[in-house]
């Protein structure tokens, strides 16, 4: 194998997958994903749903333009899967279940992490900061 496909191939396994295939759906997603109980079943399958919501979350478009097949209902057919799935916990299932699995397999990079900025003081001219016990003034005086 040339340095160039390697690379290439290091590359490839960076990028976010924007769709999934048919295998990897019914073994890796679908055991996740809550069905209804009741109501009619959707017109496309699980797995064509969640490539679009795929494809909604990837390209960032509004819901409304996303782009259906006729015969596979709606856009808003669509969402409500979605709003389904994020409502239920079954994003989270399957996000916890995929770190377990990267895990095991010694995949999961935990050189890199990041915490939110829940804690970062936004406001210019700030007198408190939201850590308790941390005075911005004393700070300020501090450094200088």
């Amino acid at each position: 194998m040339s340095s160039k496909t390697k690379i290439k191939k290091k590359l490839s396994l960076k990028k976010l997958s924007v769709k999934v295939s048919q295998h990897d759906f019914n073994r890796h997603i679908k055991p996740f994903l809550k069905k209804p109980v009741k109501g009619p079943r959707p017109k496309s399958s699980y797995y064509k749903i969640f490539n679009y919501i795929l494809y909604v979350l990837h390209t960032g478009i509004q819901w409304k333009q996303l782009k259906v097949r006729s015969r596979e209902g709606s856009w808003q057919n669509i969402y409500h899967y979605h709003n389904r799935w994020s409502k239920d916990g079954s994003y989270r299932r399957l996000f916890e279940s995929s770190i377990l699995l990267l895990d095991r397999k010694g995949m999961l990079d935990l050189s890199v992490l990041h915490g939110d900025g829940s804690n970062t003081v936004a406001k210019k001219g700030a007198r408190k900061s939201d850590i308790r016990g941390t005075s911005i003034r004393k700070e300020r005086k501090r450094l200088q």
